[in-house]
């Protein structure tokens, strides 16, 4: 409606998250027919995706890997290309020119990608839980060094949380299923993240034991450090299954404790400090990895803990300043 009103050559970019096909076959012809204008004549039309990290958007926006653009025309892509151009000074990152339904997979494949990378060291973390003196730091550092391979997202852990992941994930196995595709890979990438939280609580119960009655630390609430998004959270699934094993659960984190309470309410107890959360504890699980956890000694474990015992779930703690001191677990490494 408000096209109809202008004169001038328009240019509509979506840039929200949609299937393959959504631009060109859903959204242009609402254009066409609220507007009484052809598209590619009378406006232009794009779709334009968008590979911020939540926590790091400013910065992701300034030095981007790259800008996709899936123009419906050569003159749509031509604006957006000057608009890009003089925005980064003419000196741009790389920019993809390609169709909207091209660049709507695009932006699909690119974290359906990074999530598979997620699921698969953590495999190979879960390997390393079997095999005595196996370290899936060393091996993702090794693997990550492989030019084809890169060492992003190699960091095993308990999961992937937030609500891009998953979101997408989930919507590119739908639309491949009602394109008649099962895509396996997908499917076996979500059900491995879907479980990996369980290695936590697996880990806390080979050195406690029964769960019944303990006393269980978690430090970090939200999905990643450097936000208070709960959405997805990992510490959701392991509250649960902790409080399902009998266990009491006192929580901790720098900024998502409002949101958390939100939705966890009174099934936990929140601690103001790391301090106030391991005091009198059997066990601490580290969940997210937020920079003032990463200084923690073992001697702040044993002043603190009435049992000094800790499951790193991010691999952010110097295993060998741990072992020999107090009860030590982590993820993707072996007994």
């Amino acid at each position: 409606r408000a096209l109809r009103l202008k004169n001038k050559y328009h240019v509509v970019v979506v840039k929200s998250t949609v299937p393959p096909g959504t631009t060109e076959n859903f959204i242009k012809p609402i254009l066409e027919q609220k507007s009484g204008k052809n598209c590619g004549k009378d406006f232009g039309l794009c779709f334009n995706p968008e590979f911020l990290r939540e926590g790091s958007a400013v910065h992701d926006t300034y030095y981007p890997d790259k800008v996709v653009i899936g123009a419906h025309d050569s003159r749509s892509g031509d604006v957006m290309t000057r608009l890009y151009h003089q925005f980064y000074a003419n000196q741009p990152p790389p920019i993809i020119m390609t169709n909207p339904s091209t660049a709507e997979l695009i932006k699909y494949a690119n974290n359906a990608f990074l999530a598979t990378k997620i699921s698969f060291i953590n495999t190979i973390a879960n390997i390393c839980n079997k095999i005595h003196g196996a370290d899936v730091v060393e091996v993702s550092k090794s693997i990550g060094m492989d030019k084809r391979i890169s060492p992003q997202f190699l960091n095993a852990g308990l999961g992937y949380g937030g609500s891009c992941f998953q979101k997408d994930l989930t919507a590119l196995y739908q639309f491949s299923k009602r394109l008649d595709y099962n895509p396996l890979l997908l499917d076996a990438v979500q059900k491995v993240n879907d479980l990996q939280p369980a290695a936590a609580i697996e880990l806390t119960r080979q050195m406690l034991g029964d769960l019944r009655n303990t006393s269980i630390a978690i430090l970090g609430l939200s999905f990643k450090p450097n936000t208070d998004d709960m959405r997805e959270a990992v510490s959701l699934k392991i509250v649960e299954m902790l409080k399902n094993e009998g266990a009491k659960v006192v929580v901790h984190d720098p900024m998502a404790i409002r949101n958390a309470k939100k939705i966890l309410g009174d099934k936990v107890k929140y601690a103001g400090s790391v301090e106030e959360c391991v005091n009198g504890t059997d066990c601490a699980i580290l969940v997210t990895e937020w920079e003032e956890y990463k200084s923690l000694e073992p001697d702040f474990f044993i002043q603190h803990m009435k049992t000094p015992m800790i499951v790193d779930g991010r691999r952010i703690f110097d295993h060998t300043k741990f072992i020999g001191k107090i009860r030590f677990a982590a993820i993707g490494m072996g007994k």
